[in-house]
């Protein structure tokens, strides 16, 4: 089915409730911002703290962001989260990327005003609509019926004119418009698909998220002489890839409730890249010999009130096997500041999902709020009978000051 249409701070109580110069090309297609906006001013901010102020620079990338409006793309319950940095559920068990993944993917992607792109996996529409005022044509493909006809209905809604989508599964690309000039994925499978590769042109671009299910690797890739050269970007995480890639995936499902690396020994650690977690910011892997266990752990720092500084780590659980689990972790704290609002403050949390990903419950270690040494901290947490998957976040979550964790751990308890 294929339908030509008219398309196109971080707060720990909202967590858990659940270049081109001046000369370049304008964004073109993407409707005009009115002034009258109320958004207006939480899309600035959220470009300030979640693209600006986290290393996207394009100026074309940043403005298309700046004038995509994310809150029609998300269900009403969630329009009050819309311009925080942090992924939101859509239905069907699926996601709407944070706004600093989208910035991030489309500006590796690199996207020139005559490209033609493909996206896999249109989700609520927003990334398309991003790409939109960049590029001539974006062809989206969604394998989940009821989102990609949402998407088309609402991407048409808001006037987007130069996107095609179509239902289908995205593993088998759309060999009717072959080639791409580049290519965004936005789901993961464990290998690249090759019809992907084949429709990719000779010199194109591929943005994907490579790995199993709570561990993947945000890869840039490049075709050279028929042949994919890839570049690690960053640890992320994604809903995967169904249908076909599915029906080809090769790894292992991770073992329930285990937390990878939880006291940063293990080697690969480069700059926003420890290896086990996602969504770094504000830290690094520090080395010292008093480390609670081995020689590093990591620190948070900032002195920003309201920026960012946390990292994620996703694992699979299932509470009616473990009814509880307990949270464990060595914390330092030092010259903790209040955040933007009450409910920014230093923790360790745990958020559990149900198989649709709609939040069930939260539990933490928190807040965290004097100056002290190393201190081993533990929080025992029921887990919902329903719970089947879990994030684990640690930071300051928009408060200021520094925070050293190590040794994070979740262990199951039986009764």
């Amino acid at each position: 089915m294929s339908v030509r249409r008219k398309i196109a701070g971080f707060s720990l109580g909202l967590l858990l409730a659940l270049s081109l110069g001046a000369g370049a090309d304008p964004i073109r297609s993407a409707p005009p911002a009115r002034a009258s906006d109320p958004t207006l001013a939480a899309r600035e901010r959220m470009v300030k703290m979640a693209v600006t102020g986290v290393g996207v620079t394009t100026e074309r990338v940043v403005e298309a962001m700046r004038r995509t409006p994310r809150h029609e793309f998300v269900p009403p319950a969630e329009r009050s989260k819309a311009y925080l940095d942090m992924a939101l559920p859509i239905g069907e068990g699926q996601t709407i990327s944070s706004p600093f993944i989208v910035s991030y993917m489309t500006e590796s992607l690199d996207p020139q005003p005559d490209d033609k792109v493909l996206e896999i996996g249109t989700g609520s529409g927003y990334q398309a609509a991003v790409l939109s005022g960049l590029v001539k044509e974006v062809y989206s493909i969604e394998i989940v019926e009821s989102l990609g006809l949402q998407a088309a209905k609402d991407l048409e809604r808001l006037g987007y004119e130069n996107v095609q989508t179509k239902v289908g599964d995205g593993y088998l690309g759309w060999p009717e418009h072959a080639p791409f000039d580049k290519i965004i994925v936005t789901c993961s499978p464990d290998a690249v698909p090759t019809p992907l590769v084949e429709q990719l042109r000779e010199g194109g671009l591929m943005v994907i998220p490579i790995g199993d299910r709570y561990q993947q690797t945000l890869v840039l890739m490049r075709k050279e002489n028929g042949e994919l050269v890839s570049q690690r970007l960053k640890p992320t995480l994604f809903v995967p890839m169904t249908g076909e890639a599915e029906e080809k995936r090769q790894t292992l499902p991770p073992k329930p409730g285990e937390i990878v690396n939880g006291s940063f020994e293990a080697d690969g650690f480069e700059q926003d890249y420890v290896p086990g977690w996602y969504y770094i910011r504000q830290a690094n892997v520090i080395e010292e010999s008093d480390a609670p266990e081995g020689r590093r752990f990591l620190r948070f720092h900032t002195a920003e009130r309201g920026r960012p500084a946390l990292l994620l780590q996703g694992a699979s659980i299932d509470g009616a096997r473990t009814p509880n689990i307990v949270l464990r972790a060595a914390i330092r704290a030092t010259k903790i500041g209040p955040g933007a609002s009450p409910e920014e403050f230093p923790a360790l949390a745990v958020t559990f999902y149900d198989e649709k990903r709609d939040t069930v419950a939260s539990g933490w270690i928190g807040p965290i709020r004097d100056t002290r040494g190393w201190e081993w901290k533990s929080q025992r947490i029921a887990v919902p009978p329903t719970a089947r998957e879990m994030i684990v976040r640690a930071g300051l979550f928009g408060a200021t000051g520094t925070l050293d964790v190590d040794a994070i751990s979740v262990i199951p308890v039986s009764n």
